[in-house]
């Protein structure tokens, strides 16, 4: 393991601790396993992984309780579009986080993590509060072709 995947994984265990509830060795794991990875993974991905790096194997419906888990306290988000998983690349920032909003290159199926202003996510949360639909979940997922795909067309 890398010293930056080490101090993220150490961020997210005082976090975790903070919040009263314990980052277990294979939530760890698995966390670790989407902290390598380059591109979101698949649940079903993670438990493949999971068992050629730890040489153990992992039911997939483990992998999705463990992502739940880490999902709810702020280490990893899902790609609702595409029902995959990726680490938050805010984990160790002391800032307040911002909404996500996700580019999303079509191409190679890298992801790249970025904060929505909050005074923007409450013009349009207003906006939609005006339509009478309740606004239950704020992430943007927004696909085109990332600057590195753009060059080699």
């Amino acid at each position: 393991m890398s010293a930056n995947i080490d101090q993220i994984i150490k961020k997210s265990q005082e976090a975790c601790s903070l919040a009263g509830v314990k980052l277990t060795n294979k939530r760890k794991n698995v966390l670790t396993i989407l902290l390598e990875s380059t591109i979101p993974l698949s649940a079903y991905e993670i438990a493949e992984k999971y068992r050629f790096h730890f040489n153990e194997a992992l039911p997939v419906m483990s992998v999705y309780r463990m992502l739940d888990f880490l999902i709810h306290e702020r280490l990893v988000h899902k790609l609702e579009t595409a029902s995959q998983y990726m680490s938050c690349e805010h984990i160790t920032c002391d800032h307040q986080h911002e909404t996500p909003q996700f580019l999303i290159c079509d191409q190679c199926g890298n992801v790249k993590e970025i904060g929505i202003k909050k005074h923007i996510m409450s013009e349009l949360a207003l906006s939609i509060q005006n339509t009478g639909f309740k606004l239950t979940h704020q992430q943007l997922e927004l696909h085109g072709v990332c600057e590195r795909c753009q060059k080699l067309v």
